[in-house]
């Protein structure tokens, strides 16, 4: 299991995001029990300006988010409040990419009195689970996925 940090800002090794990453995805496969399963992701460390630049050109919303996700493929349960199915192993071990922003995750931490390495963990911990299928949309699929955070 691996995560290959790209950092686009250099404001991110005072928070290792590194280190976060790993413990974040290792603590979402090892829930799954996919510890040995070799999967891997990519996790770019930007700011709110890219950060923006992307959720304009993938979501069409041009405005700084906390982060985004994007999966290697459709992995989401068709039933509201079901759970996706776990990656098949024996195939591609990318489960997708992420991007974080430094400037939005600080200002949340400090907003919700929170470690800012704790909040950038969790964030990290959701973007994983967006890798594997689970969202937030529906209400059902909220509550499910919040339960594995």
């Amino acid at each position: 299991m691996s995560v290959d940090v790209i950092l686009e800002d250099e404001r991110w090794r005072t928070l290792d995001l590194e280190g976060c990453s790993q413990a974040a995805f290792d603590a979402v496969m090892s829930h799954f029990d996919l510890t040995d399963a070799g999967f891997e992701c990519c996790v770019m460390g930007c700011d709110d300006a890219k950060i923006a630049e992307l959720n304009g050109d993938f979501r069409d919303k041009p405005q700084a988010t906390n982060v985004l996700s994007w999966p290697s493929e459709e992995r989401a349960a068709q039933e509201e409040g079901a759970r996706p199915d776990l990656p098949d192993t024996t195939f591609d071990p990318e489960l997708g990419d992420i991007a974080i922003a430094y400037d939005t995750c600080l200002r949340e931490a400090e907003a919700g009195q929170i470690a800012p390495r704790h909040h950038v963990t969790h964030l990290i911990v959701h973007a994983v689970l967006h890798l594997l299928g689970y969202d937030h949309i529906r209400d059902q699929d909220a509550t499910l996925m919040e339960g594995i955070e």
